[in-house]
């Protein structure tokens, strides 16, 4: 069961919460209002950011106002107290959840909403929505296990599949690069984990990935993208899954850091200023082996529950004092499922073409049957 505490743990489950409580006060007021906890929100993360580079840039008229009203972290959780709390929609539940993924940024600080969704006064408040999303029945499939029914998602205009290599192949290049950008980091990139670099800092496999559908047939991969580009217009198509299909499940920090404990590959120095800018942590950087890992498991999945938990965050590894290690889950989306091996294909004759809508309140997406 989705747990309220489970929902707070992490940078992204609290933004979630966040992203419902601003959303559950625009359904009841509309209009703008300068005492609303949605403009609490936007004035208090402005200034917590305020002055960083690439921080947010206040203009136009009300600007000036905006720059001289500072407003605490105790007086945005006040202001979110007043909020009443609507019954759970499975629409807005998936809206706050996408909101929260499409805001993750891994090469940089937290920005100001991540910092005031951290603090003590706004994470004791946002235990009362956390509380009130985990009692309902639209997040208890947040828990679960990889679906059966499984859809990859693309977003090239044209309804090719863009992988022409095979799996192993796929992960075996990718064994060589990741060996050979690791020894050209160490070689050509400072030590200083605070120096201005950048890198690849994602920790997923190089092969296909894939989700369930939701309560309204749509991919969970149309909705939970980071750092979208706001792409309209998406191909789905199913995965045939052979029987039995071996796929470990990332439900929390331990899950990935066991992972990371069997089959650890060391990343240090080509991931270290990039983590170290999203997490605050300085010191060795591990990823899971995915070619190794693909001998003993068809694919790996990565629950709801256990994205908005753990990802973004430093997770350790192996604390001993010589080699204190930890790594960091970046670059996934809820509910995905990496494939690992030539077992588990695309279905080339279901597939579906996926258009977004976004004249209403919340977008969605329109499916057509493919031709």
């Amino acid at each position: 069961m989705t747990t309220a505490e489970s929902l707070l743990a992490g940078p992204r489950g609290r933004r979630m919460l966040l992203a419902y409580a601003r959303d559950a006060e625009r359904t009841l007021h509309s209009e703008f209002r300068s005492d609303s906890f949605d403009h609490a929100v936007f004035l208090a993360s402005y200034h917590l950011e305020s002055g960083r580079e690439g921080a947010r840039v206040l203009f136009g008229p009300g600007a000036e106002e905006a720059r001289r009203t500072v407003l605490t972290a105790d007086d945005v959780a006040h202001r979110l107290s007043q909020v009443p709390l609507p019954e759970v929609t499975a629409v807005a539940l998936r809206s706050a959840l996408a909101d929260a993924v499409d805001a993750a940024r891994y090469w940089q600080d937290p920005d100001g909403e991540d910092i005031l969704v951290d603090t003590e006064p706004v994470r004791r408040e946002l235990r009362r929505v956390a509380e009130h999303i985990a009692r309902s029945p639209h997040a208890q499939w947040w828990t679960t296990p990889a679906a059966t029914d499984q859809w990859s998602v693309g977003w090239s205009e044209d309804d090719t599949d863009p992988v022409d290599s095979t799996t192993t192949e796929l992960l075996r290049d990718y064994r060589d690069r990741t060996a050979a950008e690791e020894v050209r980091a160490e070689r050509d990139r400072p030590a200083d984990p605070s120096a201005n670099w950048s890198g690849w800092w994602w920790s997923t496999p190089p092969t296909r990935c894939s989700s369930r559908r939701l309560f309204d047939g749509t991919p969970a991969g149309l909705w939970f993208v980071e750092d979208s580009m706001g792409w309209e217009r998406a191909i789905t198509r199913r995965m045939n899954i052979p029987a039995g299909a071996r796929v470990y499940e990332v439900d929390g920090a331990q899950a990935w850091a066991e992972l990371c404990r069997q089959f650890p590959v060391e990343v240090t120095a080509q991931k270290r200023h990039d983590w170290y800018r999203t997490t605050g942590r300085s010191g060795r950087w591990v990823i899971p082996d995915w070619p190794r890992l693909s001998e003993r498991y068809e694919g790996v999945h990565l629950t709801v529950a256990g994205y908005l938990a753990a990802a973004g965050t430093a997770i350790a590894v192996d604390t001993d004092t010589d080699t204190d290690t930890a790594s960091v889950i970046a670059g996934w989306a809820p509910d995905d499922t990496y494939w690992l091996t030539d077992t588990v294909n695309l279905d080339s004759d279901d597939s579906r073409t996926w258009v977004c809508d976004t004249s209403g309140r919340h977008p969605s997406w329109v499916g057509e049957t493919h031709r």
